[in-house]
C-alpha cells in the first residue's frame, strides 16, 4: 500500500472515528481490498474443500470492527491490528466448531508464513496455533499481539512496532523470539 494510501485511510479513520459516516463510506473500499489481500493469505494453507472463504472471513470481521461504539482507531496500521485479532477470532471459532463437528478429526490447518514455520513443513494446526498464542500470552503478552498482527494483520515491523509502542528493533528481536518459541510449542502440540 502506498504511503498516500495510508495516510488517506488514517485520515478517514479519525474522520469516522468523530461521527463522519460518509468518511466510512469512502474507506470501505480502501481497506476492503486490502483485508481480502489478507484473508486470502490467510487462508492459502487451507485444504482446497474447505468451506470458509476470504469474502465471508473479512465481512465476517468487518462487521464485527464495524460494530464497536464507536470505533478507537488511532492509524491505519491499528486498524489492521485489530483486524487480525477479528480474523483470528473468527478462524479460531471455525476450527473449533468444525473440530467438534468432527469428534476431534479434520480441523482446519493454516500455513504460517515461512518466518514463523518453513515451508517445507507441513500445514500447522490452526486451533494449535491459538493455544500456543495464548500460552504466549500469558508468559509475554506484548509478544503474543506482535505474533497477532505480523501473522494475522501481515504488519510490517514498522507498523507493528507503531501499534505496541516500541521501536523496530525491539519487534525484529521480540519477533525472532516469538518465532523460536512458537515453533517449539508447535512442534510440541503435534507430538514431534
Amino acid at each position: 500500500m502506498c504511503p498516500d494510501s495510508s495516510a488517506q485511510i488514517t485520515r478517514l479513520l479519525d474522520n469516522w472515528q468523530h461521527g463522519d459516516q460518509e468518511a466510512r463510506d469512502e474507506l470501505i473500499p480502501l481497506v476492503y481490498r486490502e483485508l481480502r489481500r489478507l484473508a486470502r493469505h490467510r487462508l492459502a494453507g487451507q485444504r482446497p474443500d474447505h468451506t470458509l472463504q476470504s469474502a465471508a472471513l473479512v465481512n465476517e470481521a468487518y462487521l464485527r470492527m464495524v460494530q464497536q461504539k464507536p470505533p478507537q482507531w488511532q492509524n491505519r496500521a491499528h486498524f489492521f491490528g485489530v483486524a487480525a485479532q477479528m480474523m483470528r477470532n473468527i478462524l479460531v471459532d471455525y476450527a473449533r466448531n468444525r473440530l467438534a463437528a468432527k469428534r476431534g478429526g479434520g480441523a482446519p490447518r493454516l500455513t504460517l508464513d515461512t518466518d514463523v514455520a518453513p515451508a517445507s513443513q507441513p500445514p500447522i494446526d490452526l486451533v494449535a496455533l491459538d493455544d500456543a498464542l495464548n500460552k504466549l500470552a500469558t508468559l509475554d503478552a506484548k509478544q503474543s499481539r506482535l505474533v497477532e498482527l505480523r501473522f494475522f494483520a501481515g504488519l510490517s515491523i514498522e507498523e507493528t512496532a507503531a501499534v505496541i509502542g516500541v521501536s523496530p528493533a525491539t519487534v525484529k528481536r521480540e519477533w525472532a523470539t516469538a518465532r523460536a518459541w512458537l515453533q517449539r510449542e508447535l512442534r510440541k502440540a503435534a507430538g514431534k
